[in-house]
């Protein structure tokens, strides 16, 4: 399984990157919303673990991006600053909410449960036009 982090608190998804891998995820990550986008135009992961608020781009606005170039993509949204209006938005937008710190075996769980929602052939790369 691949899963895209992106939160700008690098320090936060590296060690949650290194703690997910030891649990047979594998990762990539970054800081930058602009880069995750990058990314997702050369291959498409199955999940996405999106921080709710951003310098910038907030998670909402970032995971419109991804489903440019991944429309099957799943996404899970984290956040530190947990307000109703962010739940009910990232609720209707996504399999899961999650307020951080989040348990990590909380997070496998939500990471699996989501990848099982996606049509079989989701993981393939973006076809080159």
């Amino acid at each position: 399984m691949e899963i895209l982090l992106v939160d700008d608190e690098l320090e936060f998804i590296s060690t949650l990157a290194e703690r997910l891998h030891y649990r047979g995820i594998e990762v990539t990550y970054t800081s930058k919303p602009a880069e995750a986008v990058e990314l997702v135009k050369n291959r498409c992961f199955q999940v996405a673990v999106l921080d709710m608020k951003m310098p910038g781009i907030g998670g909402l606005e970032l995971k419109a991006l991804l489903q440019e170039h991944c429309p099957a993509m799943q996404f899970i949204f984290l956040t530190g600053h947990g307000s109703e209006e962010d739940y009910v938005a990232g609720k209707s937008a996504s399999a899961f909410y999650l307020l951080k710190p989040v348990s990590i075996e909380v997070l496998v769980a939500k990471i699996k449960e989501a990848a099982a929602c996606l049509p079989a052939n989701q993981a393939a790369p973006p076809e080159e036009p």
